[in-house]
């Protein structure tokens, strides 16, 4: 994609992606999930997924599986309320640059 991808679009996409869920997911399937439609390494996902559980929109769970503890995000009330926002400001700005490209 040539367009840059800034942070409060980042947080977005995540929330959505971990909002899907309503018993938490974890941070492998989020990435793969991410990938799906933006182009994004783990390493720039991780920070994202830290700085949301900073800010109060995801809280983390550890679970047993094959042996192994997996670490699980889930949307906090705050995060749905940050993801209720992005999803109005998000379509009032894509109206917005469509209505221009589409010239």
């Amino acid at each position: 994609m040539v367009f840059n991808t800034g942070a409060a679009l980042l947080d977005a996409i995540v929330l959505a992606v971990v909002s899907a869920d309503n018993e938490g997911t974890y941070g492998y399937k989020i990435t793969q999930e991410v990938r799906d439609v933006i182009e994004v390494s783990e390493s720039t996902l991780y920070p994202v997924l830290r700085r949301l559980q900073k800010d109060e929109c995801l809280v983390t769970f550890d679970k047993e599986f094959n042996g192994r503890n997996r670490r699980y995000y889930k949307v906090t009330d705050r995060g749905k309320a940050q993801l209720m926002l992005y999803r109005s400001e998000w379509i009032a700005y894509s109206s917005k640059i469509t209505k221009i490209l589409a010239r």
